[in-house]
């Protein structure tokens, strides 16, 4: 029986069995839809809250100490309401955003020209506070540079003198660029798909096998077991690409349904866009089914395959965590590592920049290498008595 044929049967085998396993078809179906949900529902919490142009509820202390603060904080579409009885435990126990408070000496000091002291009580590690704190802020700030600007002209000072630099900002930066800043966790969620749609196939195709006492019988038979471990290989491989495809379209419409046009951003992903995405990552299919098929041969059982595979599928979180602490450009040395050169080159599309095709090729060329050493290395470990017996 010639490889090819034998390749066929075997894959043609492990697929029906695939099919018919739940747990297969979950991670493989279900499971790659966790990322383009979650995208959509996190990102779509966060645009409206940037969004919000509505007014904001701002408790001060001490507002009869400072009148005018007050009416120009209520022109800033800012309501001013009572305060509780401990700003600061208010704050800190999440009951209030911002809380500011007007000192009784503020008048006074206000009236001598010198800088009259308030106090905003924040949480900075509140995410939700962001806006408001921004907004009220931003208004106090206002005001200040106003009195400050007309206590210059009543003295006949220029106000320019007070500022001898005029800094103006210049964003380089376009709309999508902005965007992909915003999207940055879509590559990782588009590759986690690719170890976890055939984590369960790859488990179950050889530590499943030798636990069910049929690896033995089925290495006995007269086919080659390079034949034998690229069957399987291939129904691992159908199966991580399907969980690929399926994260891929649901990123897709996501991305699609974001408002992001209604805080300045813009993703421009179209057919053309998810087909470079398609062709730089469908390269990891292969490899991430050769790499589990690898690595669950060492285990002796298949719940102890499941925890090794769990680990592997740890692998595409690290770029993104080390592309969050150190960006990099999708021209540089990183486009030649597997998993990162992927997300570098993924995140690139996102921004719209320029895709060299040498790292496009690399990457791929990289990933198809290291394939061919784990399915080398699966084939060594099928002719071991080790591997398939388990002792």
């Amino acid at each position: 029986m010639s490889v090819w044929r034998t390749m066929r049967i075997v894959g043609r085998k492990e697929l029906l069995d695939g099919v018919r396993d739940r747990r297969s078809v979950l991670s493989a179906l279900l499971l790659p839809l966790f990322g383009p949900i979650l995208i959509a529902v996190m990102f779509s919490i966060i645009l409206t809250e940037e969004a919000d142009d509505g007014p904001v509820a701002l408790p001060v202390v001490g507002p009869e100490h400072a009148v005018a603060l007050i009416e120009h904080l209520e022109s800033q579409n800012i309501e001013v309401v009572a305060p509780p009885d401990d700003p600061r435990a208010a704050v800190a126990a999440g009951d209030e955003n911002v809380v500011l408070e007007i000192y009784p000496e503020f008048e006074e000091e206000f009236r001598a020209g010198r800088p009259a002291p308030v106090s905003l009580y924040i949480d900075t590690s509140r995410r939700e506070g962001r806006v408001p704190v921004r907004k009220v802020r931003s208004a106090i700030e206002t005001y200040s540079g106003k009195v400050g600007t007309l206590r210059l002209l009543a003295r006949g000072i220029d106000p320019q003198l007070a500022r001898p630099v005029n800094v103006g900002d210049v964003d380089t930066a376009t709309p999508q660029q902005k965007a992909a800043n915003l999207l940055a966790m879509v590559p990782m969620f588009v590759m986690l798909a690719v170890f976890v749609g055939g984590m369960f196939m790859a488990t179950d195709a050889t530590a499943g096998e030798r636990e069910r006492k049929s690896l033995e019988p089925l290495l006995l038979t007269p086919t080659g077991r390079g034949a034998l471990v690229l069957g399987k290989w291939a129904a691992t491989t159908a199966f991580s690409s399907m969980g690929l495809v399926i994260t891929l379209i649901g990123s897709t419409i996501a991305m699609a349904q974001l408002p992001l046009e209604e805080v300045g951003l813009n993703v421009e992903f179209g057919p053309a866009e998810a087909l470079w995405v398609l062709g730089l990552l469908l390269p990891l299919a292969p490899m991430a089914a050769a790499m589990q098929m690898f690595v669950a041969s060492f285990a002796k059982s298949f719940r102890e395959a499941q925890t090794y595979l769990s680990m592997l599928t740890m692998l595409p979180t690290l770029p993104g965590v080390f592309l969050t602490l150190e960006p990099m450009p999708p021209d540089g040395w990183a486009s030649a590592v597997p998993v990162l050169g992927q997300q570098v080159l993924l995140l690139g599309v996102l921004r719209g920049d320029a895709i060299p095709v040498w790292g496009a090729l690399a990457s791929s060329a990289v990933v198809l290498l290291l394939t061919v050493v784990c399915l080398f290395g699966t084939t060594r470990l099928f002719g071991s008595e080790k591997t398939i017996f388990g002792d």
